[in-house]
C-alpha cells in the first residue's frame, strides 16, 4: 500500500510495497487506550475520588506535554492511596475491555508466528490478566505496592529498573527481539501515546492507533477509525 491508496480512517504515511504479516516476527502492544479501553490509573483513581486530577495528568503526559513521564505517574500513583485491590478488581471486571479487533489482530499475529509483547506505563495487576486473555508471549509494566489489601501509594522497584517509562518501552522491544535473535526491523510497534514514541521509532513498522496528534503524526500508519484488526488492511 502506499500513502495515495489510503482508506477511510486509515492513513498510512509510508510506502508498504506488499508487506505480510510474515515479513515480521514481533509485535508490541502498548496496553491502555490501545489493547483496551480504558487508561487503569485514572479509573482506580475514580475509587479514590479523584479521578478528574489524575486523568489530568495523564492526558497531559500522554500528549507529551509532560516530559517526565516517570514523574507524572509517581504523582497520579500518589493520589491512588487507600484505594482497596477489591477496587482494583472492580475496575477490571466491570471497566475493562479489549478494544475492537484486539482478539482478532493478535490471533492473526499469532498464527502467522509472530511473538507477542505487552509494555505498559500501567500495572502488572492489569497486564497479567490481559496476558493471559490474549496469550501474549511477554509484559512488562510497574507493579503497585499493596499493604493489607490497600495501595501504598507508590511502586516497587524490579530488577530492570523502577518505572516502564518510554525508554523502558523501547529498551524491553530491543531485548525482546535481541533475544528472539531478530533484527529490530522485524518488529511492529503500537500505541497511542507519546510515551510509546521511544519503541514505534526503533520498530521496523510503528502504527498509531485512535492515538494523540503528536502520535498520529509521527507514526508509519495510523488507525483513526475502527478496531486495531484494521491493520491487517495495511499487511496480511
Amino acid at each position: 500500500m502506499t500513502p495515495s491508496e489510503n482508506l477511510p480512517g486509515l492513513v498510512v504515511n509510508v510506502a508498504t510495497p506488499d508487506l505480510k504479516l510474515s515479513d515480521f516476527k514481533l509485535i508490541a502492544f502498548d496496553m491502555d487506550s490501545t489493547l483496551i479501553n480504558i487508561e487503569c490509573v485514572d479509573e482506580i483513581a475514580d475509587a479514590a475520588g479523584r479521578k478528574a486530577e489524575v486523568s489530568a495528568i495523564t492526558e497531559a503526559a500522554m500528549r507529551g506535554e509532560i516530559t517526565d513521564y516517570k514523574e507524572s505517574l509517581r504523582r497520579r500513583v500518589a493520589l491512588l492511596k487507600g484505594v482497596s485491590v477489591d477496587s482494583m478488581d472492580e475496575v477490571y471486571h466491570q471497566r475493562l475491555k479489549l478494544n475492537p479487533g484486539a482478539a482478532e489482530l493478535v490471533h492473526a499475529c499469532k498464527a502467522a508466528g509472530m511473538k507477542v509483547l505487552l509494555v505498559s506505563g500501567g500495572f502488572t495487576f492489569f497486564t497479567d490478566r490481559v496476558r493471559d486473555e490474549l496469550g501474549i508471549d511477554y509484559t512488562r509494566s510497574n507493579v503497585l505496592e499493596v499493604r493489607d489489601g490497600l495501595l501504598t501509594g507508590r511502586m516497587v522497584d524490579q530488577p530492570w529498573g523502577d518505572i516502564c517509562d518510554g525508554d523502558e518501552k523501547r529498551r524491553m522491544l530491543l531485548q525482546t527481539c535481541a533475544m528472539l535473535d531478530i533484527n529490530p526491523l522485524q518488529a511492529i510497534a503500537m500505541g497511542d501515546g507519546a510515551n510509546d514514541l521511544p519503541m514505534m521509532g526503533v520498530a521496523g513498522l510503528s502504527v498509531a492507533y485512535h492515538a494523540k496528534p503528536k502520535v498520529r503524526e509521527q507514526a508509519m500508519v495510523a488507525i483513526n477509525e475502527g478496531g486495531l484488526d484494521r491493520l491487517l488492511d495495511v499487511i496480511r
